[in-house]
């Protein structure tokens, strides 16, 4: 065996990439600074059970753990920043009205996100703290936009959903909303499996879920269907009220602006609206972004949060192109 291989998925970045990077990185955190952001450094590892706490949860099968030799407990080599910055600011900053805060450091996944990625994610992110609802949302929505443009990627497509549709559709309908096969077949937009799974709810509920996945497409035509089709409760009206705010404040910034009822993507973490940004010809998302109200529980102050992430790597390689 070749000793000096590196592991699966993990690689050098040479001096052409790793320059460029770097222009990047500073291009993006001083326009995060020039916005209000200020940055934070967050330690690679931290006690498996702080870096684990609340929500973060659903990083565990993304973490690589390992026994501290000085303390012989638990630490975990971080997967995702946000919620390292959601504990610096509940339980050591623990400021009076917003607070806003970002980021840039690698990030290392116990596996790759698809075939060709690399576990060690650059990733750069903002989160914005205490200021609830659509004016969070907006304002974070327009940070990641500028900041993008002023990496230098236009013609920007952005994706916006809402946790709410599908909470309060499931809370309304007396369905478990952790169900394991009708929560697959609505993020894979499997309406034949949709509709068998809900076959046995009565016929407004059952067509309300079937509904889902196909409340897919441009903001202007998407909502009012959403409002004609799915059932009038008062937490799905709201969500699609705040989608609607969202979609008319972020309309100019962007080149295309859809709309997916079914995304839902970090289910356990996110509890309002989400957003992705696409470009044309690349298949993943290029930023990542929603709002996860009350994660500072668990460390002793739940407020407001929403903010968004992307991976530096990605970005370069694209700008690249």
């Amino acid at each position: 065996m070749r000793h000096w291989l590196l592991p699966e998925a993990i690689d050098d970045v040479l001096p052409h990439e790793a320059a460029e990077l770097e222009r990047l990185r500073r291009t993006l955190l001083d326009h995060l600074a020039w916005q209000g952001y200020r940055l934070v450094r967050p330690p690679l590892i931290e006690h498996l059970d702080s870096l684990l706490t609340g929500s973060a949860r659903d990083l565990e099968l993304l973490t690589f753990k390992a026994v501290d030799p000085q303390s012989g407990r638990l630490v975990g080599v971080r997967a995702d920043i946000t919620p390292q910055v959601a504990r610096i600011d509940a339980h050591l900053l623990n400021e009076a009205g917003p607070t806003r805060l970002c980021y840039a450091g690698s990030v290392l996944r116990a596996v790759a996100d698809g075939p060709g990625a690399t576990r060690e994610v650059v990733q750069v992110g903002a989160e914005l703290f205490g200021v609830p609802g659509v004016d969070g949302d907006r304002e974070v929505i327009a940070l990641l936009a500028s900041s993008l443009t002023k990496a230098g990627l236009g013609d920007l497509h952005l994706d916006l959903g809402h946790m709410g549709v599908y909470r309060g559709l499931a809370g309304a309908a007396g369905v478990d909303g952790d169900d394991g096969a009708l929560f697959d077949a609505l993020r894979t937009k499997d309406v034949p499996a949709v509709r068998a799974l809900t076959a046995k709810l009565p016929a407004a509920w059952h067509e309300a879920f079937a509904a889902l996945p196909e409340l897919y497409g441009p903001a202007t035509e998407v909502l009012p269907a959403a409002r004609e089709r799915l059932p009038d409760v008062p937490s799905i009206a709201n969500a699609l009220a705040s989608l609607d705010s969202l979609a008319q404040a972020a309309a100019p910034l962007v080149r295309a602006l859809h709309v997916d009822l079914a995304d839902l993507r970090g289910y356990h973490y996110h509890n309002g609206a989400i957003f992705s940004v696409f470009i044309p010809g690349e298949p993943n998302a290029i930023a990542k972004g929603g709002r996860y109200d009350g994660v500072g529980k668990a460390f002793g102050r739940a407020r407001p949060a929403t903010g968004f992430t992307l991976d530096l790597r990605q970005l370069a390689g694209l700008l690249q192109k």
